[in-house]
């Protein structure tokens, strides 16, 4: 993060402007909206900003810009002159002086910056970009304009008149922050937005007559392969109501940003011979935070009922009597194959799709080789590049023809993915080749072929 995002109260708070163009005056407007007093120099200055000036109670002198100005007697300077040489002077005086500053569409000679934003008073939404393309900025207001109702700043005002109510009934601020949530999620938001006023103090007096402390939840959440844009709907949304998150190591930072910034957050990465937390810890984990009354989010990656031991988290769960649910996710055999250019299933090619792992329970690499040695079938093999050798060689023994094609996809859907085809023969020699490292899914089949001419994707 290259800027730090802050909101600055300024009302009744002078504020100078360096220009008197039509630039100035957009300016302008946004600091008379939040309250401050505009103040302009420049040697001459539009009719509508000399306005906004004298609404504000502020001053225009009628002169260039002057390192004598005593610059700290304003919360903050604005240069939107046409000139960069004056800008930079502006932003030279200030830096000198500590003063916050920004030069309009000049970020390098920029310490604060403007954002593009969405008025919902008092609920105000900004959207920055560092200077670098506000026109974007710009087209992600005019899209979340759309999706964020205008009657959200009468519910934060209803919500303000009521906070410190709410305080003194709920004292644990984990609690109250789901009584928020919960009371959100209910009609009295509709009641609001209509204007009721009077209907929803009487819905609110009465969540807080009723209001018990909340019992503990647990979200089994499929991540995904690592591409955040695969998420659910559901899985983000749990993801930021959740007061803790347990994650896996196949869970990639871009998803892991997605979580509610405050939750607690508990790496129990486990790879091959390496389990950063055992299975029997985990479980532990999901069931003591869930009866401290917390709604803890098991975020696993791809599909937890997939090779993710979802069903020995969720058998422990009901045991201890914990509520729960479970969100699917893409599993990797789908997402990889997918971004890789390889349909598991063709008309052509295969007319099934079998998922197996090369890494059982018992530690046993030992797989059914009779019944996947079948010409029109596509195996996806999990957790198998460590055995891919051993795997290759017992299923040529079994039949398979060794030409059979093969495709690796190592840390398929994210930025970092790697693909490298070969066939049953060779494939493990080019392990080592082209450095694949886990986590890596194997795809066995005919439908390898097709990757040279639907690959869209690296």
């Amino acid at each position: 993060m290259d800027i730090f995002p802050i909101s600055l109260k300024l009302q009744q708070q002078p504020c100078l402007i360096v220009g008197g163009g039509h630039i100035a005056y957009r300016k302008a407007v946004l600091l008379a909206k939040a309250g401050a007093v505009v103040n302009v120099v420049a040697p001459a200055i539009e009719a509508n900003l000399l306005e906004i000036v004298e609404q504000s109670q502020g001053q225009y002198v009628q002169a260039p810009f002057s390192a004598d100005i005593r610059l700290r007697q304003y919360r903050l300077v604005i240069a939107a002159t046409d000139h960069a040489e004056v800008n930079r002077h502006v932003f030279e005086a200030c830096e000198a002086e500590n003063v916050l500053v920004n030069s309009v569409d000049d970020p390098p000679h920029c310490r604060f910056m403007v954002p593009a934003i969405i008025d919902r008073s008092p609920l105000v939404v900004s959207i920055a970009s560092n200077g670098t393309s506000p026109v974007l900025s710009r087209q992600i207001r005019t899209q979340l304009e759309a999706s964020i109702p205008h009657g959200m700043g009468a519910l934060a005002e209803f919500s303000g008149k009521w906070r410190s109510v709410v305080k003194a009934k709920i004292i644990n601020p984990d609690e109250r922050r789901i009584f928020w949530e919960d009371l959100y999620a209910s009609p009295l938001k509709e009641q609001v937005f209509n204007g009721n006023l009077a209907e929803a103090d009487r819905l609110i007096e009465q969540a807080l007559i009723e209001w018990t402390k909340p019992k503990g939840e647990v979200y089994l959440v499929g991540a995904g392969p690592g591409d955040p844009e695969l998420l659910t709907l559901k899985a983000l949304r749990l993801m930021q109501q959740a007061d803790v998150v347990i994650y896996d190591r196949l869970v990639s930072a871009p998803i892991m940003d997605l979580c509610r910034r405050d939750a607690e957050k508990i790496y129990v990465g486990k790879a091959r011979s390496n389990h950063a937390v055992p299975q029997e810890g985990i479980n532990a984990l999901l069931v003591q935070y869930a009866q401290q009354g917390k709604r803890v989010c098991r975020l696993k990656g791809g599909d937890p009922f997939i090779f993710g031991r979802g069903g020995e988290e969720i058998e422990e769960l009901f045991a201890a009597g914990i509520a729960f649910q479970v969100v699917p996710g893409i599993t990797a055999a789908s997402g990889c194959s997918a971004y890789a250019g390889i349909p598991l299933t063709h008309r052509d090619y295969a007319q099934s799709v079998r998922f197996l792992t090369g890494h059982l329970k018992e530690g046993s690499p030992e797989l059914p080789w009779q019944e996947l040695v079948y010409e029109n079938q596509t195996l996806v093999l999990y957790m198998g590049l460590v055995g891919l050798e051993k795997i290759c060689q017992r299923l040529i023994e079994h039949g398979q023809r060794a030409d059979m094609p093969v495709a690796l996809v190592s840390k398929g859907t994210t930025p970092g993915q790697k693909v490298v085809v070969g066939t049953l023969a060779d494939i493990a020699s080019k392990v080592s080749d082209h450095q694949i490292q886990a986590p890596t899914l194997t795809i066995i089949g005919e439908v390898v072929r097709l990757r040279e001419q639907l690959q869209w994707q690296g």
